[in-house]
């Protein structure tokens, strides 16, 4: 009885938020608690939902600061004279242009962010594109591939969810995978090498004037003076997290209030930055502690026990110690199919239970699973929001930019994933 409620559990997340019926947070929070009081665990809700509050909270505490520190930076202009920078070497060469457009676009989505990543690369580069005569098409690919990949960072949606439903430590998720992640990242940079190099031989390079770069930051915001003590903050924060020297949460909190009073010392002046960037940060956190619900009960009731062993009752022992390298060649395309709240929330604990009962680490399919799913696929998925803005600031098809897209965002995945095998971290 307990794995069919699961089973129904799951199912009924997936319809409900795929076919938006219901918000992810309504979802996560009053589907678990019908099935657990059909399993008679109503009694037992109250401490289910408890604990499963208790373990998101470290996992909401450091997105909402996250989101905060790289919002505040970005209002800053910290990322402007890089940008500009980069433009300039850049010059007229089509090659040059492709990888300052990966640089950008990966410095941007250190925030985590795709609409931000969009909003100000897009914008940026269209002019560039459009004198030298290079393709929208190769501009909309070059950003997707660089802001996927570093959806693979700590503090982006797909690792923190990763990491929320196996009740595991972001950095023991994300630490290991520190060398393939930049194997990805270098990939990227390859691939719009190669974008530049077939953009160079069909176009005559353009020799004109340089074009005036328009950004999202205004004058009154910016704090130009402050760039290298922001540049160190940023920094800092990583290498921390890195060489987990404090908790993720605990650095987010401290480098977010010392960009907020460096940059903006008046207190009328900090409410303003916090109120702009809060939105978007509330809105993940509600989300993240409604999954604490929803894994909460299905791991305090049974019910996820109780599908994992069902599923090792028919699933071939061969094929159920290889369920980590699986996900991680699915993952990408998965993310076709499921956006993050009901693929990390829904099927990706029940992937991690299987694969523990055939003795394999649940935190290898965690691993995988952010190899792809809304990482390197978010930004050629019909499922997000991001997507739609990614081609409509860039002024392309969104079935032609899959078309281009998406065999080099499932190429970058194998990359990283085979680098994943090679070293170790996913057993084979």
């Amino acid at each position: 009885m307990l794995a069919s409620l699961g089973l129904i559990t799951i199912l009924l997340l997936l319809f409900l938020v795929i076919t938006k019926k219901a918000s992810p947070v309504i979802a996560l929070t009053l589907v678990p608690i019908v099935t657990g009081i059909a399993a008679g665990k109503m009694m037992e809700l109250p401490g289910m939902i408890g604990e499963g509050l208790q373990a998101i909270a470290p996992t909401g505490v450091m997105f909402v600061f996250a989101i905060l520190f790289f919002g505040i930076l970005l209002d800053a202009g910290t990322f402007r004279p890089i940008i500009d920078k980069l433009l300039k070497i850049a010059g007229n060469d089509p090659v040059k242009i492709s990888l300052a457009t990966a640089v950008l676009a990966m410095m941007i989505h250190l925030d985590g962010s795709g609409a931000v990543t969009f909003l100000v690369v897009i914008p940026a580069m269209v002019p560039i594109y459009d004198q030298l005569g290079m393709q929208r098409i190769t501009l909309a690919c070059i950003v997707a591939l660089a802001a996927g990949t570093m959806n693979i960072l700590p503090w982006g949606g797909p690792t923190i969810r990763a990491a929320t439903a196996l009740n595991i430590p972001v950095t023991e998720l994300f630490n290991p995978i520190l060398i393939p992640f930049l194997a990805g990242l270098v990939t990227v940079l390859v691939i719009a090498f190669f974008l530049g190099k077939k953009e160079k031989k069909r176009i005559v390079p353009f020799e004109g004037k340089a074009v005036v770069i328009k950004g999202a930051i205004t004058d009154d915001l910016a704090r130009p003076k402050l760039f290298w003590v922001n540049i160190f903050l940023i920094l800092a924060a990583i290498s921390m997290i890195i060489l987990a020297w404090a908790p993720p949460y605990v650095v987010f909190m401290v480098v977010f209030a010392l960009a907020l009073l460096i940059n903006y010392p008046k207190v009328e002046e900090q409410k303003m930055r916090i109120d702009a960037h809060a939105k978007e940060a509330m809105l993940m956190a509600s989300i993240l502690f409604a999954a604490g619900c929803f894994t909460g009960i299905l791991k305090g009731s049974g019910m996820m026990e109780a599908m994992a062993g069902n599923v090792q009752s028919f699933l071939p022992e061969q094929l159920g110690r290889q369920l980590p390298i699986l996900t991680g060649i699915l993952s990408m395309p998965a993310s076709l199919l499921f956006d993050p709240d009901s693929f990390y929330f829904g099927i990706l604990p029940l992937l991690a239970s299987t694969a523990e009962h055939f003795n394999v680490s649940a935190i290898e399919v965690g691993q995988a699973a952010i190899m792809g799913q809304m990482t390197t696929g978010f930004p050629i998925s019909p499922l997000t929001g991001s997507t739609f803005l990614l081609v409509g600031l860039a002024g392309v098809d969104l079935g032609d930019h899959q078309l281009k897209t998406i065999p080099l965002a499932f190429l970058v995945t194998l990359v990283i994933l085979t680098v994943s095998v090679l070293m170790g971290i996913i057993t084979v």
